[in-house]
């Protein structure tokens, strides 16, 4: 198939024959479409079952052929799980590794987590990098399909998909809000108010506002947040709903980089914990807005179309300070200041139409959805410097006498940065055929092209790149609480990096493998997942030293690397006043000769990562419960060049504590006190890169809560 036979208009006239010439929907008229099903009733909804991001195909969790876990919002309410950040850290075998204050990359089985979707829309991010922090107010739950998710989202990797589902407008009057203070001054309130318009509208609002100041020296953030969504029955079988969200958060004095991590002798550094390299004039903005909107025809009683469409609008506006070099050990001297504006503005579009249903063949019900997707992303950015008044590169006193008086800069010098247009365009369906009562087989595809043109940095993003990814799975009932499933799928993530001759290397291709069971015990009010899987990327762009030169860098694809390993989670109602989370991840890591990368990867990612929560609801004093949410991690370490010195950065095992109670006050009001780190441990964010910081010490906050 060349591309320009590729359209979107013809892709979505093979669906609409498709859809006209099935029986299938006419068979499936009588028969209604479980659109959620809930397979026992989790106290507290910690871990809810409903998830639609695998497969659209309206199936539960249990049907699924995959790892799936759901953050409940009373999960990241009981917790203060106010950002994505803290959402992630609780979900099972996934590491936030947060290098920055404003910058965080996530990883799951040993690969960057590069899909993040809102209601099912979205794209890879081209770094895998989140700027600023996802504040959580506005979603009703948070998803995560570990593995990889081809079917779904296209280009990535074989880590995980999140997906955050926006809170809907509901037809009965409900209204909450939230207020709170914590250590470091901060400051938090949350409204969210629904309800109907007439009988057959709604709308929803939510509103947040933080202030904060840090742990770390001079470090504070401004965040707001508004959230509106519409609802509306346009007739008996056409609902169309739009959702706008604008969030600003304002950050003085952030990390740009991070903490040395070892002295010119080699030892370690270890500082206080609220040792910051910023400047106290550095800032760095980030302001996000997203408009979705959707379209949902009904076709018969089990049958619809949905048509879906979200314009993202994201910008940065900095001036921060970097601070690099190795220090004494016996002055703490030789660290060099680094100052740079960097401005950044990317708007993405992104389109989604498809038919989903049932039908019946042989005896069986079975389900299937087909569709076409767009996207069209641009970004540009800018950087500027100062090599001209002495203020651009300072030479740094020691930090622990650091307190952020760093010349100020006047940024004018050395223009440089990106201008960069992407599209991607893909076709897929997917299948469950229900081939007797107990066996089920979910097979489908989805064909993808990707084209990206411009520079970054001096560096070509032109490539030109197209794939066809399969995706087969098998579930079987082997007893009446009982599942036994299978899946293979593969992935496919375009790359720029050009070899020898100047053509863009080949994209990185990768298989993802998992065998799993999964359980309703207690009468169905524990659910239990265990999985074992096997993931590759190939092809990973690697720089040639042979064949570079100074004025060129040109690249090779390497050997892959290759991640096999468990989950085992467990969630659900123990007792009838103890509900509980709990998993335990284990990962083996190993890479080809010359993926370098790769053995550096298996280091700084911990091995085994356990993960509990508990909420425990007192039987002798109605209304008060106490939770506790602990997370655990193996040693991590990384390898540090220093010279001939060998270096070796170590960040040992190391576990969380975060308690919380709660006390009904009355039938509306509730008070709640959260204590984070309460074993005031020290530890690193992440040796994600050669710098790193510290976690926050032990902390608190208080919180007042209305609900009508």
């Amino acid at each position: 198939m060349s591309k320009k036979s590729f359209t979107l208009s013809k892709i979505a006239t093979l669906c609409a024959v498709a859809l006209s010439t099935s029986a299938f929907a006419e068979q499936a008229k009588d028969k209604d479409i479980e659109r959620v099903s809930v397979y026992g009733q989790h106290h507290k909804n910690y871990i809810t079952e409903q998830a639609d991001s695998a497969s659209k195909l309206g199936i539960t969790i249990k049907e699924t052929p995959q790892s799936i876990s759901v953050v409940s919002r009373a999960l990241m309410d009981d917790f203060s799980l106010d950002d994505i950040n803290a959402v992630l850290e609780s979900t099972p075998g996934v590491t936030v590794e947060q290098i920055e204050t404003d910058r965080t990359y996530f990883k799951a089985r040993g690969f960057d987590i590069t899909n993040f979707q809102v209601d099912g829309l979205g794209i890879p991010q081209d770094g895998g990098d989140v700027h600023g922090t996802l504040d959580t107010s506005i979603y009703d739950r948070i998803e995560i399909v570990r593995g990889a998710n081809g079917i779904m989202t296209g280009a990535g990797t074989p880590a995980a998909t999140v997906n955050m589902v926006l809170k809907k407008p509901t037809y009965t009057t409900q209204a909450s809000a939230s207020a709170s203070v914590g250590s470091w001054n901060k400051n938090r309130l949350e409204v969210d108010v629904s309800g109907a318009l007439t009988d057959n509208h709604a709308m929803r609002a939510v509103v947040t506002k933080q202030r904060s100041d840090s742990y770390l020296d001079r470090y504070a953030t401004d965040l707001t947040l508004g959230y509106i969504a519409y609802e509306g029955q346009l007739t008996d079988s056409t609902k169309v709903s739009v959702n706008y969200i604008r969030q600003s958060k304002d950050a003085d004095s952030p990390l740009w980089g991070a903490l040395p991590l070892f002295y010119d002798d080699g030892t370690a550094t270890d500082f206080d914990v609220s040792t910051s390299t910023a400047a106290d004039w550095s800032y760095w903005n980030n302001d996000n807005e997203h408009i979705f909107v959707e379209l949902e025809q009904s076709l018969g009683t089990s049958w619809f179309i949905r048509a879906r469409y979200a314009h993202m609008t994201n910008e940065q506006d900095s001036e921060l300070f970097y601070v690099y070099g190795t220090p004494s050990a016996e002055t703490g001297l030789g660290l060099t200041g680094y100052a740079s504006e960097y401005d950044y503005k990317d708007q993405q579009n992104l389109y989604d139409l498809y038919a989903t249903g049932d039908f019946s063949l042989f005896g069986q019900t079975h389900n299937l959805v087909f569709g076409v997707s767009s996207a069209d992303m641009n970004y540009q950015d800018s950087s500027l410097y100062d090599y001209t008044t002495g203020n651009g590169f300072p030479a740094m006193p020691p930090l622990e006498d650091f307190e952020g008086n760093a010349p100020i800069p006047t940024l004018e010098d050395a223009y440089n940065g990106s201008k960069v247009e992407a599209d991607q365009k893909s076709a897929y369906a997917s299948a469950r055929f229900k081939i007797t009562e107990p066996l089920a087989i979910l097979a489908g595809g989805r064909y993808t092209e990707w084209d990206s043109e411009g520079l970054s940095y001096g560096n070509s993003k032109v490539n030109s790149s197209e794939e066809f990814i399969p995706y087969i799975g098998a579930v079987y009932d082997f007893a009446e609480n009982y599942t036994v499933y299978a899946s293979y799928t593969e992935t496919f993530a375009p790359q720029s990096e050009q070899d020898q001759t100047g053509m863009a290397l080949d994209p990185i291709t990768g298989e993802s493998k998992e065998l799993g069971i999964k359980a309703q015990l207690l009468d169905g009010q524990l659910f239990a997942t265990f999985a074992i899987f096997d993931a590759l990327q190939d092809g990973i762009a690697l720089p040639d030293t042979a064949l570079s030169t100074p004025d060129n860098t040109v690249y090779y694809a390497a050997e892959g690397i290759n991640s096999d390993g468990y989950e085992l989670e467990l969630s659900g109602r123990l007792t009838d006043d103890l509900s509980a989370s709990f998993s335990y991840s284990h990962v083996d890591i190993e890479a080809g000769d010359d993926a370098n990368e790769g053995k550096l990867v298996r280091d700084y990612t911990p091995e085994d990562q356990v993960k509990v929560a508990l909420n425990y609801q007192v039987p002798v004093i109605e209304g008060l419960s106490f939770g506790a949410n602990y997370r655990w991690q193996a040693k991590t370490s990384r390898v540090q060049s220093n010279g001939t010195i060998p270096t070796v950065t170590t960040q040992g095992a190391y576990g969380l504590l975060d308690l919380v109670a709660t006390y009904q006050v009355t039938e509306r009001i509730s008070a709640t006190f959260n204590v984070n780190n309460v074993t005031d441990e020290k530890y690193l964010h992440s040796l994600y890169w050669a710098q790193g910081y510290y976690g926050a010490p032990r902390h608190y906050a208080f919180s007042i809560n209305w609900q009508l």
